[in-house]
């Protein structure tokens, strides 16, 4: 199959390269040259812009940052032409960014009214979810057009749930990260507490994780350098889910709960914390890194 794939960031750029290697005809393009020769240099064909990957593609897949990112992308603005203007007719889109559900709904209306299909299809798994090609899809959009992508998403992920219609994705994903960064605090602020009193963070989180307080941050994704070889808190924090990243989709969540009148204190306060630690000067790290917040001084 013919895929354009718009977007190759820590997540973009490995799912495009599942792709590839699993023998679609992909064309990708990032407006980081730094990307493009990364993914370029592990044999990624690379275009020269977004306008160029999807000519004559079956299927075009963006991962972007942001809403603003997703909406001028296919929409255009400022006097620029939108890339629906370039996808024929027939074409299905896969928007696997995480954004606002209304922005989705939006721009699926747009491309639907030029002929073109599109589905949200935000991710869960992290970096190392998408370079295993173990992703979880939660998918917005109608139920044919879900099948049509279908053979193209189990080429990048393990689990692909139907949300519903256009924007149920994003509401599923914004729910889904909202539990992640509550869940994440809670688990640095313990661990933070028992090695505050002299416990080995190894072995509390064993304790843990086979205990009532078992949760996805203690099996896959520790907070504390050491503890887990592969987490990005023993690489400095480099890589993963940055910081800001969880700022926007804890912004997210609450902007939906706001507009449907859903009481997420939980998910108000871990906004309020993550804006914090990205104030003191952590945007750029890992999620994880909030644990610097938390944890006694040495």
């Amino acid at each position: 199959m013919k895929i354009a794939f718009i977007g190759l960031g820590n997540m973009g750029g490995p799912m495009a390269l599942n792709l590839h290697k699993a023998g679609h005809t992909v064309s990708a393009f990032d407006l980081s040259a730094e990307a493009c020769k990364k993914f370029g240099a592990e044999g990624l064909p690379i275009a020269k812009s977004a306008a160029e990957t999807v000519a004559g593609a079956e299927v075009v897949i963006s991962m972007l940052p942001a809403s603003a990112h997703v909406e001028g992308l296919f929409l255009g603005g400022a006097g620029k032409p939108g890339l629906l203007d370039s996808i024929q007719a027939g074409t299905l889109v896969i928007d696997s960014s995480t954004i606002a559900a209304a922005t989705s709904r939006k721009v699926a209306e747009a491309a639907a009214a030029k002929g073109v299909a599109m589905i949200d299809a935000p991710v869960s798994g992290g970096t190392g979810g998408a370079i295993a090609g173990t992703l979880t899809f939660m998918v917005g959009g109608e139920t044919k057009d879900l099948e049509r992508a279908r053979p193209v998403l189990e080429k990048m992920g393990a689990n692909i749930f139907h949300a519903g219609a256009a924007g149920a994705g994003q509401t599923a994903k914004i729910c889904n990260n909202m539990l992640l960064g509550i869940l994440m605090i809670g688990t640095s602020e313990a661990l933070a507490l028992g090695v505050a009193n002299g416990l080995d963070p190894k072995v509390l989180s064993e304790i843990m994780r086979r205990s009532s307080g078992g949760n996805w941050a203690l099996e896959k994704y520790n907070p504390v350098p050491g503890v887990m070889e592969a987490a990005p808190a023993s690489k400095n924090y480099a890589g993963g889910f940055g910081t800001d990243l969880m700022l926007k989709d804890l912004g997210l969540a609450q902007e939906n709960a706001t507009a449907v009148r859903a009481a997420t204190p939980l998910g108000g306060l871990a906004r309020s914390l993550y804006a914090a630690h990205s104030l003191a000067g952590h945007g750029a790290l890992d999620f994880s890194s909030v644990l610097k917040l938390v944890q006694k001084a040495d």
